[in-house]
């Protein structure tokens, strides 16, 4: 069991989502930067789906109530145990009553906390991430006890880790398609989509993404289609709206491209203001 003592921001607990129940409106949700997140969980040889802690802003703190291995991936909130600084991508002992913080990012938007075998909460529709009407809690609660599996304190030796390649965070191209209604703009249009450099704007959550600059948008609304994580939507004022992970299942604004894995992921480590370009990929 550990213990929330600090809960900070909307941090919550995720794993890969849910999927098969579009149907229904149920978005697929699940960790923002996934590669981050199966990086701790492959550290620790969990399972790659199994739930961790997200943590998408500083200002935490949980105490371990029994003995584990943890891992922490993604970006560097100056992590501590005990007050003391610890290493990203390794595998770490903690013991009864080792309180494990968080403070200032010092890159990176959000980072993943594992624990051996995996955080143990409720699963509903097949999974444990967090989203408002589906699960109890929405993000983390001051003096919420999470389940966790004890390690045994002579099993606790640590040597595990992993080097993450640093473009993850610092590249400015995110790697993207055509989507279904590219084609439909004009050749300035497309022109400025794939050439100009565009921003992130303070409007961010785990549902979207929408970015600062605009682009002369002469299309009508398309009748409610089909949308997924990492569709590009252009609204009637000609401003970017990127679907993170917790977005709706349908939308009416034409999807003019469609990001890569790979390029949702680095788009959730990135932060406010931040600069990158859509590079545009054959299928």
């Amino acid at each position: 069991m550990l213990s929330v003592l600090k809960p900070g921001f909307f941090n919550s607990i995720q794993d890969k989502g849910r999927f098969g129940f579009a149907a229904i409106g149920v978005p697929v949700a699940g960790v923002m930067d996934e590669s981050a997140s199966e990086l701790a969980n492959s550290v620790l040889n969990n399972t790659l789906e199994a739930a961790v802690l997200e943590i998408y802003s500083g200002s935490c703190e949980f105490q371990f109530l029994c003995a584990s291995f943890i891992c922490i991936s993604g970006g560097d909130f100056s992590a501590k145990i005990n007050n003391q600084a610890i290493g990203l991508n390794k595998k770490i002992s903690v013991f009864p009553n080792d309180i494990v913080s968080f403070g200032k990012a010092k890159y990176g938007a959000r980072c993943y906390l594992a624990v051996a075998g995996g955080i143990q909460s409720e699963v509903k529709l097949n999974s444990r991430s967090f989203y408002k009407g589906i699960t109890q809690d929405v993000f983390l609660k001051r003096g919420m006890k999470i389940a966790i599996l004890e390690v045994l304190k002579s099993e606790l030796v640590s040597n595990a880790s992993i080097k993450v390649n640093a473009l993850h965070f610092s590249s400015s191209n995110i790697k993207c398609y055509k989507g279904p209604e590219f084609e439909r703009l004009q050749a300035d249009q497309q022109k400025k989509l794939i050439e100009n450099f565009f921003s992130i704007s303070k409007d961010i959550n785990r549902m979207g993404y929408r970015l600062n600059e605009t682009i002369p948008n002469t299309l009508s609304s398309i009748l409610t289609s089909a949308v997924l994580p990492g569709t590009v939507q252009l609204t009637p004022s000609g401003k970017l709206i990127i679907l993170m992970r917790d977005c709706q299942v349908t939308g009416g604004y034409p999807r003019v491209l469609q990001l890569s894995e790979e390029a949702i992921n680095c788009i959730a480590q990135k932060s406010t203001n931040s600069q990158f370009r859509f590079v545009l990929e054959k299928l």
